[in-house]
């Protein structure tokens, strides 16, 4: 019987007559609210915290949106939240949807739906002090109750790790792929060769690896300086078989626009080119 090709699924293993692991290890892919339709779920991931995932992640859903395509932002870090602050969104109420029985997205200047834990706290420096069936209930219910409209692209920022989370989205969710998030220490590359293994045993496809705080910049010569010393993606990336998609440089600049709300100000035309070109491909698949 033919594997179904993960990008493709429609979330209903009822209906399907495929044999894919999922459907053969009893998973069952989780609904969308009535009437919410999303073509593509990218996840975002990293073997381990520090490496700017969620500026990738907030990045990247910006370029896409700024191609022209209708995204949204699934912020499953649910205990570390930054999404929200990146794109200038604070708490003032999520609004339901017309029949009170779904979560309507925040929207952003440029237009990306974003759902995250901190735009439902009272106060967005309250700690969520949850265990981990909690943290996973509510990865969930950000997919099931929350009314997420002809989405083109919806790309699941997830906290570090192999952990709780990143199962939860791999078996509730029909993820197309997973961009992997690392910098240049070599033990940030060991550590990306866990999220390689993990993707790979739950049979989620890897669209590439992006690699940042690659560099600094010299304004003045235009040397680029090696902060964290020398970049080993290339070889990583070809051991591994994987797409390098972009190495991003330490941009100053940028820090202040994520401070400042206004992520989507930054021009990633010269720098996520690439990806952009690669994320395209899979929504014709």
């Amino acid at each position: 019987m033919a594997e179904q090709n993960p990008s493709s699924c429609n979330s209903n293993c009822s209906s399907c007559s495929s044999g894919c692991p999922s459907k053969s290890a009893g998973i069952q892919k989780l609904p969308l609210a009535p009437g919410s339709s999303v073509k593509k779920v990218i996840g975002i991931v990293s073997g381990k915290g520090g490496v700017g995932k969620s500026t990738v992640c907030s990045l990247l859903a910006s370029a896409m949106n700024k191609a022209g395509y209708h995204v949204g932002i699934l912020d499953a870090d649910i205990t570390g939240p930054s999404i929200p602050k990146a794109f200038g969104l604070a708490h003032d109420g999520v609004a339901l949807s017309s029949d009170g029985k779904s979560m309507v997205p925040e929207k952003s200047a440029g237009g990306v739906e974003i759902i995250s834990t901190n735009l439902l706290l009272e106060n967005e420096t309250d700690p969520v002090i949850w265990r981990g069936s909690m943290i996973a209930n509510a990865v969930k219910q950000f997919w099931q109750e929350v009314e997420w409209k002809d989405i083109d692209y919806l790309f699941v920022d997830m906290p570090p790790g192999t952990g709780d989370v990143p199962l939860t989205v791999f078996q509730s969710m029909p993820v197309a792929g997973i961009v992997i998030v690392t910098s240049p220490q070599d033990l940030v590359s060991m550590i990306v060769q866990k999220a390689v293994r993990m993707a790979e045993k739950m049979n989620i496809p890897i669209l590439g690896i992006i690699e940042n705080m690659s560099y600094l910049q010299c304004p003045h010569c235009e040397e680029k300086i090696s902060v964290f010393g020398e970049s080993h993606i290339e070889e990583l990336a070809e051991k591994e078989g994987l797409e390098l998609l972009a190495k991003l440089p330490i941009e100053p600049g940028n820090a202040a626009y994520m401070d400042a709300g206004a992520v989507e100000a930054i021009d990633t035309s010269k720098t996520l080119g690439h990806a952009v070109e690669v994320l395209k491909g899979i929504l014709e698949e």
